[in-house]
């Protein structure tokens, strides 16, 4: 009988985790007490929250609960506490390499601005990193319910953090809303100064949005595009252009997008070519992190050990991270399936 290997030992990138999502939910009860906020029955109750946002009316919903527990973060302190224990959660997890993804401006008010919000997210991610061990990243995500032009604007601040620790530009909230073309001079920018283009697409709409990801957009990353499994042509195309898929499992189906995990279409995608980086979303919200996702492709979808290390050798490979910090986790990859 095949020994089974601990997965949370299995090195790994994680490249889809949102920055208020992560929180660890004890976290979240104690800064809503210390602000007086009220939260609603769902974010208290000790289990995820029940949730399906294929219609706008849950989504919403789930939008409601996200800015809840985003309105609990309010100074310095709590930024470095959530980014702090989201490193050890993800280290926890196997993880070693970690890009978190944030949109300034929705701190912004409480942080003193645009600029000082970026910038005391940057200096968390600098000391958990430092405090972990865990090489971390910032992945700057504008929001499709925005207007164009305040997209611009973050691309211009993300460049100009380049070399601080962004690495990336993402794109995200309801795709049903806003046309990737809209935000296409948003992405230049962004790709001019050397950052990844990772938008959001292929989630709560089908293969037409990451087509869109791609022709509007030029995606380096997708973040979830697991609807190009309905395509075979596009499933293709992903492949042909190495364009990796980060696929959340949980989340897809916490949000309805498929009714159970076996249903995610993590074989189908796999066996197409297509790369993947397996991601938590909001663990606060789905109620399981990194090493779960791995979990839910050995259980549900029958992977092997072999093909788990392949997973973990795509998200790296897919990953913001120097070449040489790639090739010594792939070493260790190759180390954990030979053990």
């Amino acid at each position: 009988m095949e020994r089974v290997r601990d997965l949370a030992a299995l090195p790994k990138a994680h490249l889809h985790l949102h920055f208020t999502g992560s929180m660890r939910p004890a976290t979240l009860l104690e800064l809503a007490d210390k602000y007086g906020v009220h939260l609603p029955a769902a974010l208290t109750s000790g289990e995820p929250p029940k949730l399906r946002a294929t219609d706008e009316r849950g989504w919403f919903r789930f939008q409601r609960l996200y800015d809840a527990a985003r309105s609990c973060l309010r100074e310095p302190e709590d930024i470095q506490r959530l980014v702090r224990e989201a490193a050890e959660e993800d280290v926890r997890d196997g993880s070693r390499w970690l890009e978190i993804q944030v949109d300034p401006t929705s701190y912004a008010p409480r942080l003193g601005g645009l600029i000082p919000a970026l910038e005391i997210i940057l200096d968390a991610v600098g000391t958990a990193s430092r405090e972990t061990g865990l090489d971390m990243r910032v992945l700057v995500a504008a929001n499709r319910m925005k207007h164009p032009l305040d997209a611009r604007t973050l691309a211009r601040l993300a460049v100009r953090y380049a070399d601080q620790g962004v690495v990336g530009f993402g794109l995200s909230n309801d795709e049903r809303r806003g046309m990737a073309r809209d935000f296409d001079r948003a992405f230049a920018i962004a790709r001019e100064g050397g950052l990844l283009s990772a938008p959001h697409g292929g989630e709560l709409t089908g293969p037409a949005s990451v087509r869109d990801c791609l022709d509007d957009l030029h995606a380096n990353r997708v973040g979830h595009g697991v609807r190009a499994a309905e395509d075979p042509r596009l499933l293709k195309r992903l492949a042909d252009r190495g364009v990796t898929c980060e696929v959340c499992p949980s989340s897809n189906v916490a949000l309805g997008v498929y009714d159970k995990p076996e249903d995610v279409p993590l074989r189908t995608l796999f066996e197409a070519g297509v790369p993947m980086a397996l991601g938590a979303d909001d663990p606060l919200l789905f109620g399981s992190r990194l090493a779960e996702q791995y979990e839910i492709a050995r259980r549900d979808h029958g992977f092997d050990d072999r093909e788990l290390a392949e997973l973990a050798r795509q998200s790296v490979r897919a990953s913001a991270a120097p070449e040489g910090v790639k090739g010594e986790l792939l070493a260790d990859v190759d180390a954990w399936l030979t053990a």
